[in-house]
């Protein structure tokens, strides 16, 4: 029996497929759901994204070519200076 009900299924569709014009392709209603959650998605990662950056409080060292004299100076060697240049802490 349930080939029965497969084959008049078939009928239905049958003609149905008979009307799609062959040259003609579009993404249809699957298409734009798709596009919308990858929008979504990347709208949400970008308001995330924004948040977590607010957070970050950066304070770039000043450059060492910049200061004249700053490589012959004892304070260039002591740790605060070395660790902001990015030198690991000695524990």
């Amino acid at each position: 029996m349930p080939d029965m009900s497969a084959s008049l299924a078939m009928t239905h569709v049958a003609p149905l497929a008979a009307e799609i014009n062959n040259d003609k392709v579009t993404p249809g209603v699957l298409g734009f759901i798709v596009f919308a959650a990858l929008a979504l998605g990347v709208w949400m990662l970008m308001k995330s994204m924004n948040r977590h950056m607010r957070k970050v409080d950066f304070e770039e060292a000043p450059d060492p070519s910049a200061q004249d004299g700053a490589a012959k100076s004892p304070a260039a060697k002591t740790p605060a200076a070395a660790s902001a240049k990015g030198a690991p802490k000695n524990a």
